[in-house]
C-alpha cells in the first residue's frame, strides 16, 4: 500500500521548513519508526520517521527544497507488496545511468544554436550573468535550467532549447549583457562525456567520511568558498554545522596556503574571508544588481519626496476572534487557503483608497495622476532582497483570492520565480515588519507611489476601555506619505479609516 510521507504540521509562528537531509534513498528498505528525513525550520530541526515497514518509493522534495506544513515529501510503499520496489528502482540509479550518457560521447551535433539573453522590457536597460549551472561539454535536457540573468528587478532563468550539450560560453559570470545578446553556443543532439562525472560527484561527497551539510551549513560553505571535503563535521553522524565551517574558515585564513587558493579561483576570491589591516577577519562581497537598485530607489525617494509619517494603533481583537471562529470553515471552503491578517489589511486599505483618491495617486513631473483602480503591492523579503509584487484590482478580490495570491508571491519569491510583470505598477504598498518582530518603524514609499502602510507586531497592552484597564492585542500602524501630494489631514483620516474598518470588520461588508 502506498502512503504519503508528509512534513510535520508547523505551528502558526513557523511559515515553512527546508528539507535538510534524506537518510534513505528511493528503493531503500525502512523499518517502522526509522529516521528517514530531517526538516529544518527557523527554530528547530524536526525528524520524520517511516510510517511502517517498507520501502521509500519516490522522493518528491529534494534536499534544500522549501516545504509547507503537512506538504507531501515522498511516497512510501508499505508491507510485503513493497519488496519488489528495490528491483524496480535499481534501473535509474546514478551508477546505472552513467553509461547511457557516456555511450556515445563523440556523437555529432545536429545543429548549433545560440543561447540568448531574454528580451528585457523598456524599463530594464541590461542584466548581469549571475550563475552558470552548466559548463562547456555538459549534457542538458530540453528546458533544463542552465543560467541565471540578474536584472535590477528580478532574476531570470534561461533554459536549454533542446537536448544537447553546452558549447562555448561567450559571457562569463559577472559580465553585463544587453537584451537578446548571445550568451553561449548550444550543440543540439550532441552528447557530453563530462556530465556523468559531475553528477556522480555530489553523491560521493554526501556519503564520504566528512559528513553531510544541512542548508544552513551549505550556505555558509558557499559564502566561505569551501567544499564539504574541506570541513570536518562534528555534528550528529558526522554532520557539518555552521560552527564547523567557521572553524575551517579561521584555519584556512591562518595557513599560508590561503593566498594560493584565492588566486586559483578569481570569481570566488571576493567572497573568501581575509585578514583586515588590524589582523581581524573581514569579507568583501560585491553588491548584487538587485540590492544596488533597491538602495538607489530608497535614497532617491528620501531625496526627492517630502516624506512624513503619521502613526496610529489598532485593536486586533475583533479580527483575531473572527479569524479564530471561521478559520477551519474558511480552509474547507477555499481549497486549503488559510485566512491570515494581511487580507483584512488589503481590503481595509482598498476601501480607504476609494475614499481618499490622493493616497492612491502618483506624481509624474508636474502632473498628479489619479488612478481609478487599486493595485496594492505587498512587500516580500527574499534572500536576494526586498521585492514588491502587486495584487491587481484588489477592489474586485475576496479575502481568499488575496490570501492565495500572497502565498503564491511568498513561495515564488523564495524560489526566485517572481517575474517582472509581477512587480510592475502598483498604486499603494503594504509592508509587514511585524513578521520579524518590529514594534514600530517608518517605512519609505515606493516611487512613484505617494504612500505606504507599515504593519507591526501584535502585542498585548493595557488599554483604557469604558473607564476600565483591559489587556488587548494592539498593533501600531505607520503611514508614510509624500506631503507634496497628500495633506496631513487626508493622511490622518486615511489611517483612521483603516483602523475603524479593522476594529469593526462588518464595516468592510457594509462599506461604511
Amino acid at each position: 500500500m502506498s502512503i504519503e510521507i508528509k512534513a510535520p504540521i508547523f505551528p502558526e509562528s513557523v511559515a515553512d521548513g527546508t528539507v535538510a537531509t534524506w537518510y534513505k534513498q528511493p528503493g531503500e528498505a525502512c523499518a517502522r519508526d526509522e529516521h528517514i528525513v530531517d526538516i529544518e525550520t527557523d527554530k528547530v530541526v524536526l525528524e520524520v520517521v517511516a510510517p511502517a515497514d517498507g520501502v521509500l518509493k519516490e522522493v518528491l522534495k529534494a534536499e534544500g527544497d522549501i516545504v509547507l506544513s503537512n506538504e507531501v515529501m515522498a511516497i512510501f510503499e508499505s508491507g510485503a507488496a513493497a519488496s519488489a520496489a528495490p528491483a524496480e528502482k535499481s534501473a535509474p540509479t546514478p551508477a546505472a545511468a552513467a553509461p547511457v550518457k557516456s555511450a556515445a560521447p563523440a556523437a555529432s551535433a545536429k545543429e548549433t544554436v545560440q543561447i540568448k539573453a531574454p528580451t528585457f522590457p523598456e524599463s530594464v536597460a541590461d542584466g548581469t550573468v549571475a550563475a552558470w549551472h552548466k559548463q562547456p561539454g555538459e549534457a542538458c535536457s530540453r528546458d533544463e535550467h542552465i543560467v541565471d540573468i540578474e536584472t535590477d528587478k528580478v532574476v531570470l532563468e534561461v533554459v536549454a532549447p533542446a537536448d544537447g550539450v553546452i558549447g562555448d560560453i561567450l559571457k562569463a559570470e559577472g559580465e553585463t549583457i544587453l537584451s537578446d545578446e548571445v550568451l553561449a553556443n548550444f550543440l543540439v543532439g550532441a552528447t557530453g562525456a563530462a556530465a556523468p562525472v559531475a553528477e556522480a560527484a555530489p553523491v560521493a561527497a554526501d556519503n564520504d567520511e566528512d559528513g553531510i551539510a544541512g542548508p544552513a551549513a551549505r550556505k555558509a560553505l558557499a559564502e566561505a568558498g569551501l567544499t564539504v571535503a574541506q570541513v570536518k563535521g562534528t555534528g550528529k553522524g558526522g554532520r557539518i554545522t555552521k560552527e564547523d565551517v567557521d572553524a575551517a574558515v579561521k584555519a584556512k585564513v591562518s595557513t599560508p596556503a590561503a593566498p594560493a587558493a584565492k588566486s586559483a579561483t578569481p570569481a570566488a576570491a571576493a567572497t573568501v574571508p581575509a585578514l583586515g589591516a588590524d589582523g581581524r577577519i573581514e569579507k568583501r562581497v560585491p553588491m548584487t544588481r538587485l540590492r544596488a537598485t533597491i538602495a538607489k530607489r530608497l535614497v532617491e525617494a528620501q531625496q526627492t519626496a517630502a516624506l512624513l509619517t503619521t502613526y496610529n494603533e489598532v485593536n486586533m481583537g475583533p479580527i483575531m476572534e473572527l479569524r479564530k471562529k471561521y478559520k477551519e470553515e474558511f480552509i474547507k471552503a477555499h481549497n486549503g487557503t488559510k485566512l491570515g491578517f494581511m487580507s483584512f489589511f488589503v481590503k481595509a486599505a482598498t476601501e480607504a483608497l476609494k475614499r481618499f483618491p490622493a493616497v492612491n495617486a502618483s506624481i509624474d513631473g508636474n502632473d498628479m495622476v489619479y488612478h481609478g483602480y487599486q493595485d496594492i503591492g505587498v512587500a516580500v523579503s527574499t534572500s536576494r532582497g526586498l521585492m514588491v509584487p502587486v495584487l491587481r484590482n484588489t477592489e474586485a478580490m475576496g479575502l481568499a483570492d488575496i490570501e492565495s495570491n500572497i502565498m503564491d508571491f511568498a513561495i515564488r519569491g523564495r524560489d526566485g520565480k517572481l517575474g517582472m510583470d509581477d512587480m510592475q505598477g502598483g498604486t499603494f504598498t503594504i509592508t509587514n515588519g511585524g513578521t520579524f518582530g518590529s514594534l514600530m518603524s517608518t517605512p519609505i514609499i515606493n516611487p512613484p507611489q505617494t504612500a505606504i502602510l507599515g504593519m507591526h507586531k501584535i502585542q498585548d497592552r493595557p488599554m483604557a476601555v469604558n473607564g476600565q484597564v483591559v489587556i488587548q492585542p494592539m498593533m501600531y500602524l505607520a503611514l508614510s506619505y509624500d506631503h507634496r501630494m497628500i495633506d496631513g489631514k487626508e493622511a490622518v483620516q486615511f489611517l483612521v479609516t483603516i483602523k475603524d474598518l479593522l476594529e469593526d470588520p462588518a464595516r468592510l461588508l457594509l462599506e461604511i
